[in-house]
Parts: C-alpha cells; sequence; structure tokens
C-alpha cells in the first residue's frame, strides 16, 4: 500500500490518505501541528457550546415556549441521544463521502438546526430541531478526529486530538458562559441565531483547508467499516472511554447541590468553580495529548487511578470549601485528560475502518455520560444526599482501571509474540 501526500500549507504538516493508521510508531512528531487541527477544533467548540448552553438558558426557553424547566430540559437529553445514535449512523450513510465534504454538509445542517430552533415556536420542532443538530455534531466529531489524526500522523495523533477536544473544553469555560449572558441580553434565541452564523463562518474554514481526499473513498465497504467491531481491543478502548466520562460527569452534573449543601459555598460563586472545572478540562486534554503521543497506557491507567482518589476525597472532604474548589479543578485536569489518548487508540484499533471506531468513541463518551448522570440522579435522592454522585463517580472511574491495563496487557502480549503493535 502506497501513501500520498497533500500539502496543506506553507510549515504544515503531510496528510496521509491510507484507510488505516497502523503507521509506525517511532515517526518523530513535528514541532508545530497543522493550521487543520485548530480549523477543527473550532468546530468542536461550536459543538461543544452548543451542546450545554441550553442548560443555561432553561428558564427563558420553557416560559417562550409554554413548558415546564423539567420538560424543557428534554432540548439536554434528546440532543445526547441524537450524538449517542448520530455519531455511528452518520459515519456509515457518509462512509462513500469525501470527509472535507462530510465536514461541511455537518456544518451546514448544524446552522440550519440553530435557524430552526431560533425561529421555532413549537417545543416540538424545537427537540426535532436539536436531534438533527446531534446527528450532524456527532458525524463532524467523528470525521474531524479522523482528519486530525490523518493531518499529523500516528506519532503526534494523541497531541492533535487534544487539540481537536480542547475546542469543546474551551467551549465550557468561554462559549456557554458568553452564550447564557448574550441570552439574558437579547433573550434565548440571540445565541442560537450567532452559532448558526458561526457555523456558517467555520463551512468557510474547512473548505479552505481540510484537503480534498476523494480519491479511495469509492472502494470501502459497510462490511469493511464493520469489521472493526471483531477488534477486542477497540471494546476495550470503547468501555474506558464510557465509565471515564461516565465516571466524572455523573459527579459534575450534580456538583452544585455539593457546593452548596456540603462544601456550604455561596451558590453565586459555583459558577467560578464550574469555570475552574472547565479550565482544569482544557489544560487536562492538551497534557494528556502531548503524554499520550509517548506514553498512551501510561497516561490512561494514572489518569483514571487518580481521577478514582480525587472523587473519592470529594466524598470524604466536601465539607470544606477550599478543598472541594482545589479538587474540582484537579477533577477537570486529570478526569478528562486520557480522552484524546482513548480516542486515537480507538481510531488505530478500528483497522481499517478509522471513521467508524472514532464515531464509536464520541457515542461511548456520551453514553457512559448518560447513564452516569440517570444513576447519580438516583444517588441524590438516597441516603447519601449530596455526596450520592460523587460515590457513585469514585466507582465508575475505578472501573476504567479494567480496560486501561487490559489494553496495555494485549500490547505486551502482542510484543512478545513478535506481532507489530498498533
Amino acid at each position: 500500500m502506497t501513501t500520498r501526500g497533500e500539502t496543506l500549507g506553507r510549515g504544515q504538516a503531510v496528510l496521509q490518505t491510507p484507510d488505516d493508521l497502523r503507521g509506525s510508531d517511532h515517526g518523530q512528531p513535528s514541532a508545530r501541528l497543522p493550521l487543520v487541527v485548530y480549523v477543527l477544533s473550532l468546530g468542536t467548540f461550536l459543538m461543544g457550546t452548543t451542546e450545554f448552553v441550553v442548560a443555561g438558558l432553561l428558564p427563558e426557553i420553557a416560559d417562550d415556549v409554554q413548558v415546564g424547566v423539567a420538560q424543557a430540559g428534554l432540548l439536554i437529553t434528546v440532543f445526547a441521544v441524537g450524538m449517542i445514535v448520530g455519531a455511528p449512523l452518520m459515519a456509515m450513510l457518509t462512509l462513500r463521502l469525501p470527509r472535507r465534504l462530510t465536514l461541511i454538509l455537518a456544518l451546514g445542517i448544524f446552522a440550519v438546526g440553530h435557524v430552526v430552533v431560533a425561529v421555532g415556536s413549537g417545543f416540538a420542532v424545537l427537540l426535532a430541531a436539536r436531534f438533527l443538530t446531534a446527528l450532524a455534531t456527532g458525524a463532524f466529531w467523528a470525521v474531524a478526529n479522523v482528519v486530525a489524526a490523518r493531518a499529523v500522523g500516528p506519532a503526534a495523533s494523541s497531541r492533535a486530538l487534544g487539540v481537536v477536544g480542547a475546542g469543546a473544553m474551551l467551549a465550557n469555560v468561554v462559549g456557554v458562559p458568553l452564550g447564557a449572558f448574550a441570552g439574558q441580553l437579547m433573550g434565548w434565541r440571540g445565541p442560537f441565531w450567532a452559532l448558526a452564523a458561526l457555523g456558517a463562518a467555520a463551512m468557510v474554514l474547512i473548505a479552505r483547508h481540510v484537503p480534498h481526499d476523494g480519491s479511495g473513498r469509492t472502494a470501502v465497504s459497510i462490511r469493511s467499516e464493520l469489521s472493526a467491531l471483531r477488534s477486542g481491543r477497540l471494546w476495550l478502548t470503547l468501555a474506558a472511554c464510557a465509565t471515564t466520562t461516565g465516571g466524572v460527569l455523573s459527579t459534575y452534573s450534580y456538583i452544585s447541590p455539593l457546593l452548596t449543601d456540603r462544601a456550604g459555598l455561596a451558590s453565586g460563586l459555583v459558577p467560578l468553580v464550574l469555570v475552574g472545572f472547565g479550565a482544569g478540562a482544557l489544560a487536562g486534554f492538551l497534557v494528556g495529548g502531548r503524554l499520550g503521543d509517548h506514553r498512551p497506557h501510561a497516561t490512561t491507567i494514572s489518569a483514571a487511578a487518580t481521577t478514582t482518589v480525587l472523587l473519592l476525597a470529594l466524598c470524604l472532604l466536601s465539607g470544606s470549601a477550599t478543598l472541594t474548589t482545589v479538587l474540582v479543578a484537579l477533577l477537570g485536569l486529570f478526569g478528562l485528560g486520557a480522552n484524546p489518548v482513548l480516542i486515537s487508540l480507538g481510531v488505530r484499533f478500528a483497522g481499517q475502518a478509522p471513521t467508524l471506531g472514532s464515531a464509536l468513541t464520541v457515542s461511548a463518551f456520551n453514553l457512559g455520560t448518560a447513564v452516569g448522570s440517570w444513576v447519580a440522579g438516583l444517588a441524590l435522592d438516597s441516603p447519601l444526599g449530596a455526596t450520592g454522585p460523587a460515590a457513585v463517580g469514585t466507582a465508575v472511574s475505578a472501573l476504567t482501571l479494567i480496560p486501561t491495563i487490559a489494553i496495555a496487557l494485549t500490547r505486551r502480549g502482542h510484543r512478545t509474540a513478535g506481532t507489530p503493535s498498533s
């Protein structure tokens, strides 16, 4: 199999176009990532913003469309379901399309979905538009991971995926607060108009900076893509994706009661603690991506172990506002730091089906979040009270050690048998 390179621009790396990512792990990563990686990160920033900005606008939305706040919360739930289903589904439906075209179409649907929400008057219309937007988000995220990994090669794939994923983390620090603030000033529909405009602008950037990869895609078949499901290491990676986010975000989803009821923090200071978590997660994605290129298995195992300890400490030390604030920031740093490494492993272990592998990691992250948050909600109403979600998070996070250690052991087994590791 030969490779074909396409120049991404002055000072940028070369995009490799084979259907598998099983290149040498000994290549030297480029000192500078290509511009396309940062363009894709802008896309994930928009995706992360739209996923969570609704949370800060629920009362206004509920009042406008005349539903209860709890019912309006379905706008968040339906988006999560759309991501779980949409990522692998759209990966298969767009199998024969050039990846650049898929990214552009996904952003186009993203923009249209936000326009529909901005002008919609019925709650059912808003739900349908949010689901459609989630399908587009899943497609964009899955393909963006593959494009970023190919743009830098195996030696720097975790680093590149860390930057792409950092866009979503930055959304929690900047995009979501700005969206909520704008919604207070100009009405809740304003942020959706802004996201639609930014989505359209991102289409232009994607068209300009993502190289065309049309040739070689027509030979891809659904059967060859589904062959990735036979990889045991892929399933171990997906399990780690689910438990990683399930443990952290099940706790994060109900962090406000822990901060106010247990730590005694004033409710007005809660957003500052959440910004600390977001800043930690942003740094964790960037640092974890860099470490993962050199020590992927040590990074995933140590992140899981440290996260479990931090969540246990939250259960035991949440009576102190200062300690709890520090622990929440550290949870952001370590709790999601292994995600770019897991995405990189998922893409690689999928072999001839990197897009499906990437899509399945997106689904696994969202499935873990959905299930973990549901169980944490039950724990909140249990005798454990405000510490219940953190207790659930501790148990779920500890489970991450099982697949991450198993992946490391299977890699050692491959080396012992003389098989090239992938």
